[in-house]
């Protein structure tokens, strides 16, 4: 959450002509509800559900593409393992004070963090992160620079 996923996304995608896709923006679409909405009106479990068959059918669909998940798809189910199977994955890895620095100003966009101070939001973060890393660092690539640019994704190759 925070690390520019989807900005880093849509501009690689761009410069590999291929198609772009936010499975939140995905997950909005096919539900007609934001994920606040979505989390609010019928929790997470219920998302993490839509997310991952969403995911799968993105997949299954599109022969080649980038693809910006949210933080947690990695982590449940084994979204981590279908999205390693469909093609690469990068982990833009960043640490807690860098994330709740990019966060703080959007955080009402966020669900999971929306009612957080700036310092629930540095704990909650890095929380996440010690919980998540397992998942995160199955990546084909792991990125750790502040102000990743597109040019440092196509790298990679």
């Amino acid at each position: 959450m925070g690390c520019g996923k989807s900005t880093l996304g849509k501009k690689l995608a761009n410069k590999l002509y291929k198609s772009f896709f936010d499975l939140d923006d995905e997950i909005e679409r096919s539900e007609g509800f934001s994920i606040n909405e979505l989390f609010e009106k019928y929790g997470e479990d219920y998302f993490r559900k839509k997310e991952k068959e969403i995911l799968a059918d993105i997949i299954l669909n599109n022969e080649s593409f980038v693809m910006s998940v949210g933080g947690g798809t990695p982590c449940f189910y084994d979204n981590m393992g279908v999205i390693k199977q469909s093609g690469s994955s990068i982990y833009l890895k960043y640490n807690a004070g860098i994330l709740t620095s990019r966060l703080i100003n959007a955080k009402s966009k966020r669900p999971l963090v929306k009612n957080l101070s700036e310092i629930e939001l540095k704990v909650f973060i890095q929380n996440k992160l010690n919980e998540r890393e397992e998942f995160y660092l199955q990546a084909d690539f792991i990125l750790e620079k502040n102000n990743l640019r597109v040019e440092d994704l196509i790298e990679l190759n």
